[in-house]
């Protein structure tokens, strides 16, 4: 199979999709004002061709922030695309979908992915698609994109998730996901007085939430929306550690971009060497993937304000243009199989 990036900065889609023939599934990465349009023009250009797509930022050598970008999968691939509505409510109702398309591709946990964009309530979505993917242990890479619309097949959703199955007949697939935190000392906090419905933490072993963070960092209230690009929040799960970020401060709670309940065990984390985890991760691919025929990934956004605060994320994405053709999405928050975390990469390489 054979991956396909077009962009154009100012947002014309004409541009953007020049050169792209024949494909077989197609992402669509546009901006607030002209997403809808976009939809429209895209199904007019390429009927019947699955397609989702979301608002977001896209990239693949180069970063298009405010325009439009667009992936393509072609060569080798076959695909199906819809989406699972009302997710705020009940996505399962919609769920036959899901089952009929994974019929219809028919894939294996070795050939086919599952790449969702979601508008909201991630947990719940991803909870739903996994309970069919599951069935065939199909793996899951995504993200959350911007203004609560997503895509599917020329038409724009909202409180929806988009989903594409995509098979790959030429080789194997597989999802990685990338942590550039590591643990912090010993802190290990309780969590209380939590608000599951807007993501606010209250308290952390009985103390105010905020002031627990203030203190441990010796940071003011002002400085800790940016201070979690460096001290998020973790979630242990197994052997794996959620990263949780900051939203924003409420009073002396903490507002979250990932839901925290009563009782949940959190530990604090600090950043690590992002160069050589990403070095790590590329070394990874390669061992598992000799020949790579393309990248596709989901970096947070907040990952992507602390790269180019530091002047790496040109350099971050020539280090993944070096698997081969390498593409993606800045989301709002990134998914792996059934996990919904922040301030992380996940990717899919397709052999």
């Amino acid at each position: 199979m054979k991956q396909f990036f077009g962009m154009s900065q100012n947002g014309n889609l004409q541009e953007a999709v020049r050169g792209l023939r024949a494909p077989q599934m197609i992402m669509l990465f546009s901006n607030t004002d002209q997403f809808e349009a976009h939809v429209k023009e895209l199904e007019r250009l390429y009927p019947q061709i699955p397609s989702i797509g979301c608002i977001g930022m896209s990239y693949d050598t180069r970063v298009v922030e405010k325009g439009v970008g667009v992936v393509a999968f072609y060569d080798g691939v076959s695909a199906a695309a819809n989406v699972l509505e009302q997710v705020s409510v009940m996505p399962v109702k919609y769920i036959a979908r899901l089952e009929q398309d994974v019929q219809k591709i028919n894939g294996s946990q070795n050939d086919t992915i599952c790449i969702d964009l979601c508008a909201g309530n991630d947990a719940c979505a991803l909870t739903t698609i996994g309970a069919v993917l599951k069935k065939r242990k199909i793996s899951l890479v995504g993200g959350t994109g911007d203004a609560g619309k997503v895509s599917a097949n020329g038409r724009v959703y909202e409180d929806a998730v988009a989903y594409a199955l995509v098979r790959n007949h030429n080789g194997r697939v597989k999802a990685y996901k990338e942590n550039i935190y590591h643990k912090m000392g010993d802190y290990r906090f309780i969590a209380s007085h939590t608000d599951k419905a807007n993501y606010i933490i209250g308290a952390l072993n009985g103390r105010p939430a905020r002031q627990v963070y203030e203190g441990i960092l010796n940071v003011t209230d002002k400085e800790i929306l940016t201070q979690t690009f460096k001290n998020p929040f973790g979630k242990i799960n197994g052997d794996d550690t959620c990263i949780i970020s900051i939203k924003d401060v409420n009073g002396n709670s903490l507002a979250c971009y990932r839901q925290v309940n009563d009782s949940d065990v959190l530990i604090l984390l600090e950043l690590g060497d992002y160069k050589e985890i990403v070095k790590n991760t590329i070394q990874s691919i390669r061992k598992d993937f000799p020949k790579v025929s393309a990248v596709f990934s989901v970096n947070c956004l907040f990952r992507y304000l602390l790269f180019t605060e530091n002047g790496y994320f040109g350099e971050y994405l020539k280090e993944m243009g070096t698997l081969g053709t390498h593409a993606g999405l800045v989301g709002y928050g990134e998914h792996y199989n059934g996990q919904f975390v922040n301030q992380s990469m996940t990717c899919v390489a397709f052999e």
